[in-house]
């Protein structure tokens, strides 16, 4: 059983400790809402999602319903936060694949984040999508809601390399989607690569690069495949069905994204995110920041950051088990963490630094510490005051 981190104990009730309470609207405040289901699980993935087949006669929570369950969590982040009127300047709804609900339902959630906190004057509303889970009219209907910036996870424009990943769109799919969210009214649009994967050669690599930038979209994602334990594709590796990702390959992967992506007018901000001047994806700065954010779903996290340390919380990873809990105060888990105290420790503002722009980057001075949705694992680092 993980044990908590060092530092003052949370109060019994689920409420903020003081410190963190009185520091509550000091710096900018997001949401991220984690929807959890997917029509398919791709060999690759460990997030916490649950297909259908996984969730059938197991769990009383259904898509038609789970915009409700959201609801009532950002009632109870209301009732936990009090009643200071802190506008939420980022929303970020992920998963799984948010658009497997209706856009109704999903706009329900931003009503009431909105009604609730209020949005900040030109706040950033982010959703995730899979290029075939959307269509025209649900791309109208998404920005009709309230949605300003959509990403979609096009992985790679390689057939064989999509089939590796058990993807479901086709090559050409996702800069079908592009179009028809720019046609819908989105100015902002991001597109989510991935690098590494067993058998993809730096000419496919080549290959994925050029189709995302031919799409002119403002913001690109690239991340390194890591072969996760316990998923389809570890086994495979496993077996010596596929080969493990090959590091030196995909460093090299890494620079060729690097340079095209600069060359073209996307320079390098964040660990694995490009993007135009004033397309960076304000949410993701805010974690880097150390912002405070509400995270709403199952497995989720929430963080508040305080004088000398910060507060976190969790919710249950199982959508049973968060249902139960998503509208009363006492699951809400929390616990301080004073600075340069942890078990796991990335201390100072170096580490973060590194990882970001110098628009990105936090400056030294307080503490952060983060809880892992499955336990608790914290890391104290500068960030921004």
């Amino acid at each position: 059983m993980p044990s908590q981190p060092i530092g003052e104990v949370p109060p019994a009730d689920g409420t903020l400790p003081e410190p963190s309470a009185a520091a509550f609207g000091l710096r900018d405040f997001g949401f991220y809402v984690h929807v959890p289901f997917c029509a398919s699980r791709c060999g690759y993935c460990d997030f916490n999602t649950y297909t259908a087949p996984e969730l059938a006669g197991s769990s009383s929570v259904e898509r038609t319903t789970f915009a409700e369950h959201l609801g009532a969590e950002v009632d109870l982040a209301r009732d936990v936060l009090g009643e200071r009127r802190v506008p939420v300047s980022t929303v970020f709804v992920g998963g799984g694949t948010p658009t497997l609900i209706t856009p109704d339902a999903l706009g329900s959630v931003l009503d009431r984040i909105d009604s609730r906190f209020g949005l900040a004057d030109g706040a950033e509303v982010t959703l995730e999508a899979n290029p075939d889970s959307v269509d025209p009219t649900s791309l109208r209907r998404l920005r009709a809601v309230g949605f300003t910036r959509i990403s979609f996870g096009m992985q790679s424009a390689v057939p064989h390399v999509l089939g590796v990943l058990d993807r479901t769109h086709t090559t050409g799919g996702a800069l079908q989607a592009v179009a028809e969210a720019r046609a819908a009214g989105f100015e902002q649009i991001s597109l989510d690569l991935i690098y590494g994967t067993p058998g993809e050669s730096l000419a496919d690599w080549q290959t994925t690069v050029d189709a995302a930038l031919s799409a002119g979209v403002g913001h690109l994602s690239a991340y390194a495949l890591i072969v996760e334990p316990g998923t389809r594709l570890a086994a495979a590796v496993r077996r010596g069905d596929i080969s493990a990702p090959d590091d030196d390959l995909m460093a090299d992967m890494y620079d060729l994204a690097d340079q095209a992506f600069a060359a073209a007018g996307l320079p390098w901000y964040e660990l694995s995110n490009w993007a135009v001047p004033g397309q960076e994806c304000r949410h993701n700065i805010a974690y880097w920041r150390g912002a405070d954010w509400w995270g709403a779903g199952p497995g989720r996290t929430a963080m508040w950051r305080a004088p000398g340390g910060g507060t976190s919380s969790t919710q249950p990873p199982t959508c049973d088990a968060w249902r139960r809990g998503s509208h009363r105060r006492s699951v809400v888990r929390s616990s301080t963490q004073p600075p340069g105290r942890s078990r796991r420790s990335c201390s100072g503002s170096g580490w973060l630094a590194g990882s970001t722009s110098p628009a990105s980057a936090p400056s030294s001075g307080s503490s952060s510490t983060w809880s892992s949705p499955m336990g608790w694992g914290t890391w104290s680092a500068g960030g921004s005051s």
